[in-house]
């Protein structure tokens, strides 16, 4: 078995990795000399079948397992020897293709980028400012009333008075189109939050004002993107008879609202509050030291980048950001989508930042437990209510999937490794400041 290396430039690399038919033959020959003696065949006894009838029977089949075994065996032999690490999955063709036959050499070309060494990283040139934020009275006042808000319930107006913004009106309503009624555009004793936007665009605010015992008409355009095909983009009319007109009244402040919510009374509520936004803080604030951090470490570490990864990444950007941008669109049936060179300086600084955690984590030794991947599975399992099983099962499956849910634990895991190194200081902020800080971080 031969190696020849045939391209070294940059991060790029290729070869030319020659299995001899003399070699071939020799693991063919290896593969039925091991599998004999399970062989049964009619005529002859278990393991006994003579070699040339298994050549003739097992022999192509073999031969494409002993080509696959010679290649996979040079090419990890070459990676141990060279120590090259590839970006992705190296691309092997084999020559001749078709045209080779039994008996002649196999010759394959492999080509691949290489990660690239990494400079060490000195920690102690990175500088970070933890905001901190203390979850005070006002504050845990205004989410205490928030909530009451929440648990609001609603009293009949006085008769005769008109629904206002923010009102709850029982109506009974006939959709129709054309003239037509459609299926599913038919109510009785439907309870509406004016201002929820629960309704078709336009539908709630032309209810505004009605009163008890109004029978009017109301006209809308479903949107063109609306769920049902036959609807979609149609001028519709809706025949409404509203039945009562409510309004809301927002929760007392007591143990008795406390108590929905699972605690004793009104002071552990707000206790619990109080830990609620602590934690929200504390998470904002790490949002906004993880960036400090990856923004210094984007000008303090420079090497090159390995053209494919940066590029497949570039797409997976644009493709993404697209799709966002057109989520009526599923799948993948539409056009090519080129990357901008937003989206390549965007891939660029990813790729940069993923190499360098990566080796950084590395050489930590830095890994994430079979209990920290089990709380992420349960974490991500949650949103998938009555489904759990079906998830758990998903995942253990699917190594793509698993791999999604470990990458940011371990990216976590290496930030806190540097951030212990790192000079930082405290800094503390009201929660006003904290929001400016957050909302600064999408406008980046």
């Amino acid at each position: 078995m031969q190696v020849t290396e045939t391209l070294n430039e940059g991060l790029k690399r290729g070869y030319t990795i020659t299995v001899t038919a003399a070699e071939l033959e020799a693991k063919v020959q290896e593969k039925l000399v091991e599998a004999q003696p399970e062989i049964e065949m009619k005529g002859f006894r278990k393991g006994k079948v003579p070699m040339a009838i298994l050549r003739k029977q097992f022999g192509p089949r073999l031969m494409g397992d002993a080509m696959q075994d010679a290649i996979d065996g040079a090419m990890k032999d070459h990676f141990e020897k060279t120590g090259d690490r590839p970006a992705l999955q190296p691309a092997v063709q084999m020559k001749g293709g078709d045209e080779w036959s039994e008996g002649k050499d196999v010759v394959v070309e492999m080509t691949y980028d290489c990660l690239p060494p990494i400079p060490e990283l000195d920690a102690s040139k990175i500088t970070l400012e933890r905001l901190v934020v203390k979850a005070d009275d006002a504050s845990v006042d205004e989410a205490l009333k928030n909530l009451a808000a929440t648990a609001q319930s609603f009293d009949d107006r006085k008769k005769g008075a008109k629904a206002k913004d923010g009102d709850q009106i029982t109506i009974d309503f006939k959709g129709s189109v054309d003239g037509d009624y459609f299926e599913g555009g038919t109510a009785e004793d439907y309870p509406l939050v004016l201002g929820s936007n629960s309704f078709i665009p336009g539908f709630e605010a032309q209810l505004v004002g009605a009163k008890v015992g109004d029978e009017l008409k109301v006209d809308v355009t479903f949107p063109a993107e609306y769920g049902a095909a036959h609807l979609a983009g149609k001028a519709a009319v809706f025949e409404c008879t509203v039945k009562a007109v409510k309004e809301p009244k927002a929760a007392e402040l007591d143990d008795e609202l406390a108590k929905k919510y699972g605690a004793e009374d009104l002071a552990g509520l707000k206790t619990q509050i109080a830990e609620r936004l602590g934690v929200e803080y504390q998470g904002a604030s790490r949002a906004i030291l993880k960036r400090s951090l990856l923004d210094q470490l984007d000008g303090l570490v420079k090497f090159d980048l390995p053209v494919a990864l940066v590029e497949a990444e570039a797409n997976q950007i644009a493709h993404q950001l697209w799709h966002e941008e057109n989520p009526e669109v599923q799948g993948h049936n539409h056009d090519a989508i080129e990357p901008t060179d937003e989206h390549k300086s965007l891939a660029e600084r990813r790729v940069r930042l993923g190499l360098l955690l990566a080796e950084i984590g590395r050489k930590a030794e830095i890994t994430v437990t079979d209990a920290e991947m089990t709380q992420a599975v349960l974490n991500a399992a949650r949103q998938y209510p009555g489904q759990e099983r079906q998830f758990f099962e998903f995942v253990q499956k699917n190594p793509q999937m698993q791999q999604q849910l470990r990458a940011p634990l371990f990216e976590d895991k290496v930030v806190d490794h540097i951030v212990a190194q790192a000079t930082v200081t405290e800094k503390e902020v009201g929660k006003d400041d904290l929001q400016k800080a957050i909302d600064a971080l999408d406008e980046i």
